[in-house]
Protein backbone atom coordinates (compact mmCIF):
# COMPACT_ATOMS: atom_id res chain seq x y z
CA UNK A 1 0.00 0.00 0.00
CA UNK A 2 2.76 2.47 0.89
CA UNK A 3 4.27 1.94 -2.56
CA UNK A 4 1.62 4.38 -3.76
CA UNK A 5 3.30 7.16 -1.75
CA UNK A 6 6.44 8.13 -3.68
CA UNK A 7 7.18 11.02 -1.31
CA UNK A 8 8.36 8.69 1.49
CA UNK A 9 12.11 8.74 2.14
CA UNK A 10 14.44 5.87 3.06
CA UNK A 11 13.02 5.92 6.61
CA UNK A 12 9.51 5.50 5.16
CA UNK A 13 8.58 9.01 6.31
CA UNK A 14 7.45 12.15 4.46
CA UNK A 15 9.94 14.22 6.50
CA UNK A 16 13.67 13.68 7.25
CA UNK A 17 13.43 11.68 10.48
CA UNK A 18 10.97 10.55 13.15
CA UNK A 19 9.32 13.32 15.17
CA UNK A 20 7.59 11.13 17.76
CA UNK A 21 10.79 10.42 19.75
CA UNK A 22 11.67 14.11 19.87
CA UNK A 23 8.31 15.12 21.31
CA UNK A 24 8.06 12.10 23.58
CA UNK A 25 11.49 12.72 25.12
CA UNK A 26 10.27 16.21 25.97
CA UNK A 27 7.24 14.66 27.72
CA UNK A 28 9.38 12.11 29.57
CA UNK A 29 11.75 14.79 30.85
CA UNK A 30 8.93 17.07 31.97
CA UNK A 31 7.02 14.32 33.79
CA UNK A 32 10.11 13.04 35.60
CA UNK A 33 11.19 16.58 36.48
CA UNK A 34 7.70 17.42 37.77
CA UNK A 35 7.65 14.35 40.02
CA UNK A 36 11.17 15.12 41.25
CA UNK A 37 10.22 18.73 42.02
CA UNK A 38 7.16 17.63 43.98
CA UNK A 39 9.13 15.06 45.99
CA UNK A 40 11.94 17.51 46.78
CA UNK A 41 9.45 20.31 47.47
CA UNK A 42 7.46 18.08 49.80
CA UNK A 43 10.44 17.04 51.89
CA UNK A 44 12.26 20.40 51.90
CA UNK A 45 9.20 22.61 52.23
CA UNK A 46 10.27 24.60 49.16
CA UNK A 47 6.90 25.79 47.85
CA UNK A 48 8.35 27.17 44.62
CA UNK A 49 9.18 23.65 43.49
CA UNK A 50 5.47 22.80 43.56
CA UNK A 51 4.85 25.66 41.13
CA UNK A 52 7.63 24.39 38.86
CA UNK A 53 6.11 20.92 39.04
CA UNK A 54 2.66 22.22 38.12
CA UNK A 55 3.84 23.94 34.94
CA UNK A 56 5.93 20.95 33.90
CA UNK A 57 3.07 18.50 34.33
CA UNK A 58 0.66 20.87 32.58
CA UNK A 59 2.87 21.29 29.49
CA UNK A 60 3.67 17.55 29.49
CA UNK A 61 -0.05 16.78 29.36
CA UNK A 62 -0.51 18.91 26.27
CA UNK A 63 2.67 17.53 24.70
CA UNK A 64 1.77 13.87 25.19
CA UNK A 65 -1.15 14.25 22.80
CA UNK A 66 1.17 15.72 20.17
CA UNK A 67 3.52 12.77 20.74
CA UNK A 68 0.62 10.34 20.31
CA UNK A 69 -0.48 11.97 17.06
CA UNK A 70 3.01 11.64 15.58
CA UNK A 71 3.39 8.17 17.11
CA UNK A 72 0.22 6.92 15.48
CA UNK A 73 1.16 8.45 12.13
CA UNK A 74 4.71 7.08 12.21
CA UNK A 75 3.57 3.64 13.43
CA UNK A 76 1.29 3.41 10.44
CA UNK A 77 4.12 4.28 8.08
CA UNK A 78 6.54 1.87 9.79
CA UNK A 79 4.88 -1.20 8.28
CA UNK A 80 5.68 -3.22 11.42
CA UNK A 81 6.55 -6.81 10.70
CA UNK A 82 5.06 -9.70 12.65
CA UNK A 83 7.71 -9.92 15.39
CA UNK A 84 7.44 -6.20 16.18
CA UNK A 85 3.65 -5.99 16.04
CA UNK A 86 2.91 -7.14 19.60
CA UNK A 87 5.41 -4.72 21.13
CA UNK A 88 4.07 -1.87 18.96
CA UNK A 89 0.49 -2.70 19.97
CA UNK A 90 1.40 -2.73 23.67
CA UNK A 91 3.37 0.51 23.27
CA UNK A 92 0.34 2.10 21.60
CA UNK A 93 -2.07 0.86 24.29
CA UNK A 94 0.12 2.08 27.13
CA UNK A 95 0.72 5.39 25.33
CA UNK A 96 -2.99 6.12 25.09
CA UNK A 97 -3.47 4.94 28.69
CA UNK A 98 -0.60 7.13 29.83
CA UNK A 99 -2.20 10.15 28.20
CA UNK A 100 -5.37 9.50 30.22
CA UNK A 101 -3.43 8.90 33.42
CA UNK A 102 -1.38 12.05 32.88
CA UNK A 103 -4.50 14.10 32.17
CA UNK A 104 -6.14 12.76 35.36
CA UNK A 105 -3.01 13.46 37.43
CA UNK A 106 -2.84 16.97 35.99
CA UNK A 107 -6.50 17.58 36.81
CA UNK A 108 -5.90 16.32 40.35
CA UNK A 109 -2.84 18.55 40.60
CA UNK A 110 -4.91 21.51 39.39
CA UNK A 111 -7.51 20.94 42.11
CA UNK A 112 -4.77 20.64 44.74
CA UNK A 113 -3.14 23.81 43.43
CA UNK A 114 -6.43 25.73 43.61
CA UNK A 115 -7.03 24.59 47.19
CA UNK A 116 -3.53 25.24 48.50
CA UNK A 117 -0.69 25.94 46.05
CA UNK A 118 1.89 25.61 48.81
CA UNK A 119 1.17 22.03 49.82
CA UNK A 120 0.45 18.64 48.25
CA UNK A 121 -0.65 15.45 50.00
CA UNK A 122 1.62 12.44 50.35
CA UNK A 123 -0.84 10.38 48.27
CA UNK A 124 -0.09 12.61 45.29
CA UNK A 125 3.60 11.73 45.61
CA UNK A 126 2.62 8.06 45.50
CA UNK A 127 0.71 8.68 42.30
CA UNK A 128 3.80 10.41 40.94
CA UNK A 129 5.79 7.24 41.56
CA UNK A 130 3.14 5.16 39.76
CA UNK A 131 3.26 7.63 36.87
CA UNK A 132 7.05 7.36 36.80
CA UNK A 133 6.85 3.55 36.67
CA UNK A 134 4.42 3.65 33.73
CA UNK A 135 6.71 6.12 31.93
CA UNK A 136 9.68 3.78 32.43
CA UNK A 137 7.74 0.82 31.01
CA UNK A 138 6.76 2.94 28.02
CA UNK A 139 10.36 4.05 27.49
CA UNK A 140 11.49 0.42 27.56
CA UNK A 141 8.94 -0.56 24.91
CA UNK A 142 9.80 2.43 22.71
CA UNK A 143 13.51 1.63 22.96
CA UNK A 144 12.78 -1.96 22.04
CA UNK A 145 10.90 -0.88 18.92
CA UNK A 146 13.87 1.15 17.71
CA UNK A 147 16.93 -0.71 19.01
CA UNK A 148 15.69 -4.31 18.75
CA UNK A 149 13.13 -4.21 15.93
CA UNK A 150 14.62 -1.24 14.07
CA UNK A 151 11.39 0.47 13.08
CA UNK A 152 12.08 3.40 10.74
CA UNK A 153 15.73 2.47 10.36
CA UNK A 154 17.01 2.28 6.81
CA UNK A 155 18.03 -1.43 6.84
CA UNK A 156 14.67 -2.56 8.22
CA UNK A 157 12.70 -0.32 5.83
CA UNK A 158 14.70 -1.77 2.92
CA UNK A 159 14.15 -5.34 4.17
CA UNK A 160 10.40 -4.76 4.40
CA UNK A 161 10.28 -3.24 0.91
CA UNK A 162 12.24 -6.20 -0.48
CA UNK A 163 9.90 -8.64 1.24
CA UNK A 164 12.56 -10.11 3.55
CA UNK A 165 10.53 -9.10 6.63
CA UNK A 166 6.79 -9.60 6.79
Amino acid sequence: MLDNFPFLNDHNLPYPDTIHPIVVHFVIAMVLFAVACDVIGYFTGNERLHEVSWWNIFIATISIFIAIIFGQFEAGLAQPYEQAQSVLSLHTLIGWSLSGILAAVTAWRYVLRRRNPKKIPFSFLGMGLVLTAVVFVQVYLGDKLVWVYGLHTVPVVEAIKEGVLR
